[in-house]
Formats: C-alpha cells, sequence, structure tokens
C-alpha cells in the first residue's frame, strides 16, 4: 500500500493490482523525481527520455505475455549480451533483483529535465538552496589542476561525477567529449546532482540549519561516508558512518556551538593530514572558517525567529542567557584591584603608620619587595586581561557596606 501511496495511488490498498509500476513511481517519488503518474509499467515508454545503452539506474520496459498492454518495469542493475537484470517489485511477488531475457526489453528510460524536478519541493529542500548557493561559491568554476587527485572539476562536479550521473564510463573515446560537456555544464544539472548525490544522502535536512549547513559543505567536500563520521565525532556519537536516531540523539544533545566548534576543528585536522594540504591547504581551512561563520549566522537567524513577541519579556536561567552580575564576581574588577593593590601600597603604607618598605624588607633583602611589586603586578594585570576576555555579560551595581 506504501508503494501506490508514494506512486500518487493512495487509494489501491490490495497487491492483487500489479505493483512493478508502483514500485519504480513510488522509488522516483522518493527520490524527488516525478514518476508517470500511471499503474501501467508500459506508461514508462512516454517517460522520460529514450537511450541506447542499458546503463545502470535506467528504467527498463519489458513486454509480458502476448497481450501488448501488459508489461513488466524495474530499474537496471546490470546486463549481459544476452540479460538483463532488474531491482523490481512484484517479481516473485517481491522485491528483488532477477535476471531477464533482452528479448524482452521494448524500451530504456532515462528522467529528462522535464520530469527531473518534483511538482512539490520536499520537506528540507527550501534549505538545500540557501546551502547549495554557499556550497557553490566554496567551490568556484572550472578546474584542471593536474595536483587535484578529483581532476577536471566544474562548480565542485568531478568529471567522474558527472560521468556517472549521465550513466557513462570514461574511457580513451569519450573522455575528452564528456570533459566538454562538464565545462558547459547548465546550472539545472548541477543542482541535481548535488541534490541526489549529496544533499538527500547525507541526511542534513534532518538538523537543525547551521548544523545542515556544515554537513552538507563536509558532505560535498569529504565525501559521505567521512561526513558522517565526522558528524558523529563531533556529537559524541558511536562512529559508523551511518546517520541514524542515535546520531540524531546525539546531535540535538551536544548544543550547536560546541558541535560547530568541534565539527570544524575535525575538519581542519584530516585536511591537515591529506598529501595535498602543502598545495591546497589555505584555501581548505579558509573554506572551514567561512562554513563555521555562516553556520553560526545561520544559528543566530534561527533563535532570533523564537523569541517572544514584541511587548513581551522573558528571563529564563540555563547559564546561557545574558543574565547581569554583581561587579564582585567580575575577574576584570579583582584584577585591576590587585594590579592597583601592588603598585600604591608600598607608597601609602607609611601615610597610614605601615612601613611596608621599613626594616622588615630590609631584613627580608633589598629585592624581595621588588620580586612581590612585580609578581603581584603581573597577576594582576594577567586577571585583567582573563576577565576582559571572559567577559559576556553586563555588569550590574549592588551596594556594598565595608566595616571598619
Amino acid at each position: 500500500a506504501a508503494y501506490f501511496s508514494d506512486a500518487g495511488h493512495p487509494g489501491v490498498t490490495k497487491d492483487e493490482t500489479a505493483w512493478c509500476a508502483a514500485f519504480v513511481g513510488a522509488c522516483l517519488a522518493r527520490a524527488g523525481v516525478r514518476p508517470s503518474g500511471s499503474l501501467l509499467a508500459r506508461s514508462y515508454l512516454t517517460w522520460g527520455v529514450p537511450i541506447e545503452d542499458a546503463r545502470p539506474g535506467a528504467i527498463a520496459v519489458l513486454t509480458r505475455g502476448a497481450d501488448p498492454a501488459q508489461g513488466h518495469v524495474g530499474f537496471v542493475v546490470g546486463s549481459t549480451a544476452s540479460t538483463l537484470l532488474l531491482l523490481g517489485g512484484n517479481q516473485s511477488d517481491a522485491v528483488s533483483v532477477e535476471s531477464f531475457a533482452r528479448s524482452r526489453l521494448i524500451g530504456l528510460r532515462w528522467p529528462s529535465d522535464a520530469v527531473a524536478a518534483t511538482a512539490a519541493t520536499p520537506a528540507g529542500e527550501e534549505l538545500f538552496e540557501r546551502a547549495l548557493v554557499h556550497v557553490l561559491e566554496m567551490e568556484g568554476g572550472w578546474s584542471d589542476d593536474p595536483h587535484d587527485p578529483g581532476g577536471p572539476t566544474n562548480q565542485g562536479v568531478t568529471l567522474g561525477v558527472y560521468a556517472a550521473f549521465t550513466g557513462r564510463t570514461l574511457d580513451a573515446t569519450n573522455t575528452e567529449a564528456v570533459k566538454g560537456e562538464l565545462r558547459r555544464i547548465a546550472p539545472e544539472t548541477v543542482r541535481e546532482i548535488y541534490l541526489r548525490r549529496y544533499w538527500r544522502p547525507s541526511r542534513a535536512a534532518d538538523f537543525d540549519p547551521a548544523v545542515a549547513l556544515m554537513h552538507f559543505d563536509t558532505s560535498v567536500n569529504h565525501g559521505l561516508s567521512a561526513a558522517a563520521r565526522m558528524l558523529q565525532e563531533a556529537a559524541g556519537a558511536a562512529v559508523d558512518g551511518e546517520i541514524g536516531p542515535e546520531t540524531r540523539a546525539a546531535v540535538a544533545a551536544r548544543g550547536i556551538d560546541r558541535l560547530l566548534d568541534a565539527y570544524a576543528e575535525i575538519r581542519r585536522a584530516r585536511y591537515r593530514a591529506l598529501p595535498h594540504f602543502w598545495r591546497f591547504g589555505r584555501g581548505w581551512l579558509r573554506r572551514v572558517d567561512m562554513t563555521l561563520e555562516r553556520a553560526r549566522a545561520a544559528a543566530g537567524a534561527t533563535a532570533s525567529t523564537s523569541t517572544q513577541p514584541k511587548g513581551t519579556e522573558t528571563m529564563t536561567t540555563t547559564g546561557n542567557e545574558s543574565q547581569p552580575k554583581w561587579w564582585g564576581q567580575s575577574m576584570t574588577i579583582w584584577g585591576a584591584i590587585v594590579t592597583a593593590l601592588a603598585t600604591v601600597a608600598p607608597a601609602l603604607g607609611p601615610v597610614v603608620g605601615v612601613d611596608i618598605s621599613g626594616e622588615v624588607i630590609r631584613q627580608a633583602g633589598g629585592q624581595a619587595a621588588q620580586v612581590f611589586q612585580a609578581v603581584a603586578g603581573l597577576v594582576g594585570t594577567v586577571l585583567t586581561i582573563w576577565g576582559r576576555l571572559r567577559a559576556t555579560q553586563p555588569l550590574q551595581q549592588r551596594d556594598v557596606t565595608f566595616r571598619f
């Protein structure tokens, strides 16, 4: 029933209806590609565009019996000169991979630009559009650096990725032609490659926009499995490269700021370990810094949208909010006090009857007082600097009574 529903036919609830087309339609819809809209296998003969080669991922339409209205449809996963290996539904009354004679083949189809876009944008993909702008800026345009292990690249799409996306295997006869296509790659194709190959498999949409941006950028630049492992390491989850409920829970519990900082540092360490860091390292680290900056901005923007309506105020005590504090809690002020005492006390002592530089100091040695003053002054200065760096909250005046 789920296949029928996802394929656009929620009214069909029993599998007495042949469901090979329902399986194909559901898979396409879940991948964000518009299906044929019909439960007839032969409806896919007019879907997409025709192709000649049985490339993996192509949709194959086969005959079924002598009835010209009947057929079977599935996804090509392999082929020989005489057979096709199809992943399909309703094959031995199950979803399975089975072999079929090529003599039954009546059509091979591939998605066209017209069917590649869904009628409605799935949830979370509006976030994808914003994240893609960042990734494309980081990736830049055409590059064919001999030191780049990815080879020729345009807008972050490598020659190998583009060839696989278009269902071709690179060899001496087609490499230059495919390279020329890559140089002229259409924006819609770039978008589809990032959407299908990186955004959806990375599960970036499962996370907060800030984490989604960092994770998507990492998936593009490091690969899906490496990105998943880095995210899990940053979140303190089990590192297995598979993002599931445990990883999502760990990410949610970690806190966005801590997670982003840890994720960024893991990426930096990974880059530094690469053999081509000497050539690309500066740009790689700059990319991490820019991504981290924008992820933090996304986190701030998300937080601002959840504030109270105008005219209302609230105060919480979670420890993260900016609450006023007493001046006596300020490390900056105590540092200044220590510095002042170390500097002023020796001069002020005789006025109040205490000769700090008298006989006691002379007995301890003339340099003892200087050492004490220098150490105390240094401690005070350090406390002042440290307190200033830690100061993130406004000071609040509090009445204090001194008793002598």
